[in-house]
This record gives structure tokens, sequence and C-alpha cells, in this order.
């Protein structure tokens, strides 16, 4: 068990730059790394901003030019803002650091925090982050006419949802009945220390995700807690809970260093 404190940043009309939380995020780095501080979470929202993560492709930005920062974490596009609870955790961890335990910590508190509301969130397969399952296929409508079998963003390399209007838009995954996500988590690890975290659609304008192909996936889409549970929530109310579930899972995490498997002569 280890000590782990939050840092609410600025919410709402003191929305954060991510260029300032960004120098944040390295300023806390520094001094987990020389033990000058405890793991920290810090808890923020910001104002409008696209970043792209290192295997971020040209053809998953936007159309229209709009600027995109590019970031040193994991993962592809995504886009942060209003309506929208971002954590960056900075947890010193043994090396070699287990990557993949990180991340799944952080699904499991979201997925905790989605429960406490009455929604009911997953992971998938290959996906990481926390995601509002689907319909199983046979059961979904057709899109533009056309049986799931023939779906162009699955058959078509040329097809670009971002020029084919609300129909394919991503922001609009819940009225296809597709998977979507919740929660988006991208992050990076230098000298044993976690930087970059998760973004956590509360009730975001989801729409500004129609202008990217959102962490580079083309056939799921996006949602928020707002739409699926089909009321009103806001950050405020979401903040203690969240905070509470990350507490409970990254202080009393039994933390151990990835296992390396050594190849057999």
């Amino acid at each position: 068990m280890s000590e782990f404190r939050f840092v609410r940043l600025g919410f709402g009309p003191d929305a954060v730059e991510y260029q300032e939380a960004w120098d944040e995020q390295r300023r806390v780095h520094a001094a987990r790394f020389a033990d000058e501080v405890p793991d920290t979470c810090l808890l923020l929202e910001h104002p409008p901003v696209y970043t792209a993560g290192r295997r971020t492709e040209d053809s998953e930005r936007p159309l229209d030019g709009t600027p995109v920062v590019d970031v040193d974490r994991g993962g592809k596009i995504t886009w942060h803002g209003p309506g929208q609870l971002v954590g960056y955790p900075i947890q010193k961890l043994p090396r070699p650091v287990d990557v993949v335990a990180h991340v799944r910590r952080l699904e499991e508190a979201l997925i905790r925090t989605c429960a406490e509301f009455g929604l009911e969130t997953s992971r998938v397969e290959g996906r990481s982050g926390v995601w509002v399952l689907g319909d199983p296929v046979e059961r979904r409508p057709a899109l533009g006419g056309l049986s799931l079998d023939f779906d162009p963003r699955l058959q078509d390399d040329e097809f670009d949802a971002r020029f084919n209007g609300p129909e394919y838009a991503p922001s609009n995954a819940g009225q296809r009945r597709e998977d979507r996500k919740i929660a988006a988590i991208g992050i990076r690890v230098a000298k044993g220390v976690t930087m970059h975290g998760f973004a956590f659609n509360v009730n975001p304008d989801n729409t500004w995700f129609d202008r990217i192909i959102p962490c580079g996936i083309r056939d799921a889409g996006v949602t928020s807690l707002s739409y699926e549970l089909d009321r009103e929530i806001t950050i405020a109310d979401v903040l203690p809970v969240a905070e509470r579930h990350l507490r409970d899972v990254l202080e009393n995490a039994e933390l151990a260093p990835r296992v390396i498997e050594k190849a057999t002569a």
C-alpha cells in the first residue's frame, strides 16, 4: 500500500490549458522520481483541444486544419474539453514496469465509478479504456441501408467517416447500438514513473470527436455518462466518486514488477 494524494487543478471557468497541465505533469513527475512528493493524481478539465499520441496517423487527424498537440504518450488521437474529467496519475512503479497492469487499474477505478451511477461498463479485448458494450452485430441497425457485412468502414480502405455525416459519426454510436468508449486511457512511463492517464466523458459535446478518428478506431464510437443514463450528470457530481475509487484501487494495489519470461535454450 502506498500513499496517494489528489490535486484538483481546475474545472469549468478555471479549466487548465493543455500545455500548462503538461508542464505541471513534468514538474510533479520529476519530484516523484526524486521522492520529494508521494504518488499524485492531477484532476482537471481542459478547454477544447485535440492531442495525438505517438501512433497517430495523418488520416486520423482533423480535416479542417484544427490544431493538434502532439504528445509523448501512447495511443492515438483524442479530444479533451468541457464535460470531460481528466486524470493524470503520476505514480512510481517497480521496474520493469507492468504498463498493462497500470492501465487495468485505471480501467477498474472508472468501471466502479460508472457502476455507482448505475451504468454497467466493461473492457474490450485488445482495446484499452472503458466501454459501453453494444448489441450483437446481428441485432444492430443497418448503415445506409447496407447489411453490416458490407459496412464500408471495415470493407473499404478509402472510406472516411469524417466525410460521411452523422450516419457514421463516432458521437452517434449509441444510436447505432455499437460499442462506444466512455473513458480513454493513454499513458507514458519514464524512469519508472507514470504520466498522462485517462479522459472520462461525463457530459461533453461528443460531436467534437466527429472531426477525428478517435483513438484510431473506425468501427466503434464514443459516449458519455449523461447520454447513457439519459440525465444530466456534472463533473462536480462525478469528481468525489471517481476520486474515491481511484484512491481505493491505486493506493491499495499490490504493485509488482513485470514478469519477463526467459527464452528457453
